[in-house]
C-alpha cells in the first residue's frame, strides 16, 4: 500500500502499537493486582462460559494481555500479536455489545471492577479494536522483504 511508505504514517503506526501495548499491559496490571476472584465474578455476570472455565480464564487472560502487550511495545512478532490483539478484542466488544443489547448493567471488566457498560466503554474498545485492525493490516502488508543474495 502507497501509504505504508510515507514518516508520518509509520509514525502513527508506531504511536498507535506503544498506545495500544500500553493499554493491554495496564489492563493486565489492574487485573492481576487485585485478587482474580474479582474479575472471575465480572466474566461470570457476562453469562457465557460455566464457572470452571471463568475461574480459569480470570486466572490466565491477564498474563496472556501482559504478554501481548509487551510483544507490542518492544515491537516483536508484530503479525502474532496484532492478530491476537485484534481477537481478543473483538471477542471483547461483541460481549459488551451483547450485553448493552440484552440490557445488561454489568461492568465490562476491561480495567478491574467498577466499570459498567455504557457508550463510552462500547465507543473507547470499538475504537481500540479499529486500531488494533490496522495494526494488523499494516504488519501484514508491510512484510520485510528477504534480503537480496549476492
Amino acid at each position: 500500500m502507497a501509504f505504508s511508505n510515507s514518516k508520518p504514517f509509520r509514525i502513527g503506526v508506531t504511536l498507535l502499537r506503544l498506545a495500544l501495548g500500553g493499554i493491554f499491559i495496564y489492563a493486565a496490571y489492574v487485573k492481576l493486582a487485585e485478587p482474580w476472584q474479582l474479575f472471575s465474578a465480572g466474566i461470570r455476570s457476562y453469562e457465557i462460559l460455566p464457572d470452571p472455565l471463568a475461574d480459569l480464564l480470570a486466572r490466565t487472560l491477564p498474563w496472556f494481555e501482559l504478554l501481548v502487550g509487551i510483544l507490542l511495545v518492544v515491537g516483536r512478532w508484530l503479525r502474532f500479536s496484532s492478530v491476537t490483539m485484534s481477537a481478543l478484542l473483538m471477542v471483547f466488544f461483541s460481549l459488551m455489545v451483547r450485553a448493552a443489547v440484552k440490557g445488561q448493567t454489568i461492568e465490562c471488566g476491561c480495567f478491574g471492577p467498577g466499570e459498567t457498560i455504557s457508550w463510552k466503554t462500547l465507543l473507547r474498545d470499538g475504537s481500540m479494536l479499529a486500531g488494533s485492525l490496522l495494526l494488523t493490516l499494516v504488519a501484514f502488508v508491510n512484510r520485510r522483504k528477504p534480503a537480496a543474495t549476492a
